[in-house]
């Protein structure tokens, strides 16, 4: 099999998980990596940062297929930025599952998505652009999941939730079954998501509260 060309967008600790995911496929071949121009020639991973994003212009003429590893914790505005970007200068956005992951094959996952290891995609699951479906997470049959969301390490969306775009839930939260959460909200580690959420803002509950407090 031809490995193709992959270049990556980002050089911080996230973009070393997404290049363990990469090399444990096998089905891409890393050209190197863009980030800020003080750190060009600097390695990850035995990778080296070859651009800046002022050189993106004529490195996508060379090499079209990009990934985003911009981790995005908490604020994904460079990640969508990067995207749109990205896309006008007519890049393409691979999908990058690990083959640790399980996917059902009924599930839908959309372009320049990563879906890490150890994680459980289940039926009927609609998952957005430019996501990260970050190790050990699971999201259950018939929910979705919007455009630029990150569901973090070990986090559950239970079955037929609606989650919307640019959403941050964090680390070991568990989303209820049936709950809606709309565009723009960040949900703190270990928090327990008992009701839908309508508004963009932080939302934050220890333990296993009902609901959540919003900062």
């Amino acid at each position: 099999m031809v490995k193709k060309d992959l270049i990556l967008i980002g050089g911080g600790g996230h973009c070393k998980s997404c290049i363990d995911v990469i090399e444990s496929g096998g089905n891409f071949k890393i050209i190197g990596i863009v980030d800020r121009e003080e750190k060009l020639h600097q390695k990850v991973l035995g990778y080296e940062i070859i651009a800046s994003d002022k050189d993106l212009p004529d490195l996508i003429r060379k090499h079209k297929n990009v990934l985003i590893t911009i981790g995005g914790i908490k604020d994904p505005s460079i990640r969508v930025k990067q995207f749109d970007y990205l896309k006008q200068l007519g890049a393409n956005f691979p999908l990058v599952i690990s083959p640790q992951a399980y996917v059902a094959k009924s599930a839908r996952i959309e372009e320049g998505t990563i879906v890490m290891h150890r994680t459980l995609v289940n039926t009927d699951v609609k998952i957005g652009r430019n996501c990260i479906v970050n190790t050990f997470g699971l999201v259950e049959h018939d929910s979705t999941m919007g455009d630029h969301s990150h569901l973090s390490t070990g986090a559950v969306v239970n079955g037929t939730c609606s989650i919307g775009q640019r959403v941050f839930i964090g680390s070991n939260s568990v989303v209820a079954e049936g709950v809606s959460i709309s565009n723009d909200v960040i949900i703190g580690a270990g928090s327990f998501v008992a009701k839908s959420i309508n508004q963009a803002g932080i939302y934050i509950a220890p333990g296993r509260l009902v609901g959540l407090c919003k900062t």
